[in-house]
């Protein structure tokens, strides 16, 4: 049914009305008005113009709350530049006028950014998101924010590298346990790195495995010619007798040494702990060899064992170091003296077969002090953990038990991480030197060596001590451009490296032998005696101004939530 004066009405503002009703009001413009949600509809009136002709104009805005107005302010100037102009037609501009594009119904428009985008919850969350991603762009690590940055040389095949840690690297960390590594590109950005664990694993003695010892005898005509023996095994290879294979007579038979069965142990030999008979003391000097068949023998060293007696005490060395390989069997022959005492006891400890002997890495002398008489202290650039320590002991016939005590810093007590017989002795126009300690892997920094007098002591003033670390080794994967920098040195960072398995997917022996290798470009002397580098101070004033404005970027936020609900209950 038609409508008298019934005409097209143009609903946008300042548009001339072609005809009314009596009332004057447009049908069209009723009907609009009736269908439009009540927040479009009430902004809307029509005003008498000339000729009768009507005029639809915009009523006024309502007056909003002033953190209102400014988040209205803030949303409206970021769509403006083109932010979300996809989701909203229309934009507010600075003088309070509505502008229509051409394309689309400003109603539409309206009902669309109503609802989602023009929600004051929105506006809020999506200016918070801002401000968290700029305190995080701003937060993110830079190369000068760390002590020490070292430019890497890359060769082999990418994009996964490993490098070993020089020890004049490792000097300048402000955490124990590496956690302030890092890896850069030219771009400033951190790569993505794993590094091997410095921190020891849980320390577990380990237990001293027995095994059988056998005799071997030979003649004094034979000199240090090595035993010629017959030998009765079973049939699993362990060794039942062992005889000479030509008869000695009686009164000219010298015991030359011994001879270990370690065929019931298949891990890796480190460590080989014998007693014997009280009636030898002094220093007992001896060869070590090693064979799988009892026919080829391999080398091992020498080997040093004591007992010494101070009044009514007696000091002991009963520990010697072996290569961690393995073998069936050891041979001990006896230099000087030329004849073996007799054993009471053989025992060895072994590498764990999953956990293999992690090479060392020697520091340069560090220079100490002497804090009492026989009281020696040393101080580290920074917290190592220490698997040996070396004695520099310069006096010819030197002895000194001697007990070794560390500490990570000044206010903590002193616990004792090592103690032996240290020695450096003339005999046969050369010298028998015993001038290490061995450490489980503690970290310590602070180094004490408390002597036993009764040997002669080490001198009234303080040996230079060299101590060995575990190398540690970093891989990291290669992202952006070179030169890559390695850098350490931060005491409040957090650790960021991942685990070897995350960071190299489908991870294999092979895999890992195939991996490209860094090194520092210019090679570093580890200075055991240099104060610790210091961070720029800036730093410190850059995590305060972060900090400042992420606690005023949250109380604007809140303020704005409390400001827009108040208006919102009105």
């Amino acid at each position: 049914m038609e409508h008298r004066g019934a005409a097209r009405l143009d609903a946008r503002p300042g548009r001339v009305v072609d005809s009314l009703d009596a009332d004057g009001t447009g049908l069209d413009d009723r009907r609009s008005h009736a269908l439009q949600p009540p927040a479009v509809a009430g902004r809307r009136s029509v005003d008498r113009g000339r000729g009768g002709q009507a005029v639809l104009r915009r009523a006024e805005q309502p007056r909003r709350h002033g953190a209102h107005r400014l988040v209205h302010r803030c949303w409206h100037f970021a769509i403006s530049g083109g932010i979300f102009r996809t989701f909203t037609a229309e934009t507010l501009c600075h003088r309070g006028r509505r502008r229509t594009r051409p394309r689309l119904d400003c109603r539409a428009g309206h009902a669309m950014r109503k609802p989602f985008l023009s929600h004051p919850a929105m506006k809020i969350a999506v200016l918070g998101l801002a401000l968290c991603t700029a305190i995080t762009a701003l937060a993110q690590d830079k190369p000068a924010d760390f002590a020490s940055q070292t430019p890497l040389s890359l060769s082999g095949k990418g994009p996964w590298y490993r490098i070993e840690l020089p020890l004049a690297v490792q000097l300048n960390a402000r955490q124990t346990d590496l956690s302030d590594v890092r890896v850069f590109n030219a771009e400033g950005q951190p790569q993505a790195y794993s590094i091997t664990p410095r921190q020891p694993a849980p320390e577990q003695e380990p237990t001293p495995i027995e095994v059988n010892w056998f005799a071997l005898y030979s003649t004094q005509e034979a000199g240090d010619t090595a035993p010629v023996i017959r030998i009765e095994r079973s049939s699993n290879g362990s060794v039942i007798e062992v005889q000479p294979q030509s008869d000695i007579e009686a009164g000219e038979e010298v015991l030359r040494g011994w001879l270990l069965d370690t065929s019931a142990i298949k891990a890796p030999l480190e460590q080989l702990v014998i007693d014997w008979s009280t009636e030898r003391e002094g220093f007992q000097n001896f060869s070590i060899e090693a064979s799988d068949d009892l026919q080829h023998w391999r080398n091992w060293g020498e080997g040093q064992v004591a007992r010494l007696s101070f009044a009514d005490e007696v000091v002991e060395q009963r520990e010697v170091g072996l290569p961690g390989q393995s073998a069936r069997y050891l041979r001990l022959l006896w230099r000087s003296p030329h004849s073996a005492p007799l054993l009471i006891s053989a025992h060895l400890l072994s590498a764990s077969s999953d956990t293999p002997a992690t090479p060392l890495t020697w520091s340069p002398p560090v220079k100490g002090s002497v804090e009492s008489p026989n009281e020696y202290v040393w101080q580290l650039p920074t917290g190592l953990p220490i698997g040996r320590v070396r004695i520099d002991i310069t006096q010819p016939n030197s002895l000194a038990p001697a007990t070794l005590y560390g500490r990570l810093d000044a206010g903590k007590p002193w616990q004792p991480i090592s103690s032996g017989l240290l020695y450096r002795l003339s005999q046969n126009n050369s010298d028998v030197l015993q001038d290490q300690l061995q450490l489980s892997g503690r970290i310590v920094q602070q180094l004490k060596l408390v002597v036993d007098d009764r040997g002669g002591g080490l001198g009234s003033e303080a040996p230079q001590l060299s101590v060995a670390v575990p190398a540690t080794e970093v891989v990291f994967l290669a992202r952006g451009n070179g030169p890559f920098t390695l850098a350490i040195g931060n005491p409040s960072v957090k650790a960021a490296n991942l685990s070897l398995a995350t960071l190299i997917p489908d991870l294999s022996a092979e895999k890992l032998a195939t991996l490209g290798t860094a090194s520092p470009a210019t090679a570093a002397v580890a200075n055991m005696s240099a104060a610790p580098i210091a961070v720029p101070q800036s730093t410190d004033f850059k995590r305060l101004g972060l900090w400042a404005v992420l606690l005023l970027g949250v109380v604007f936020l809140g303020w704005m939530a409390f400001s827009t609900l108040r208006a919102a209950k009105r």
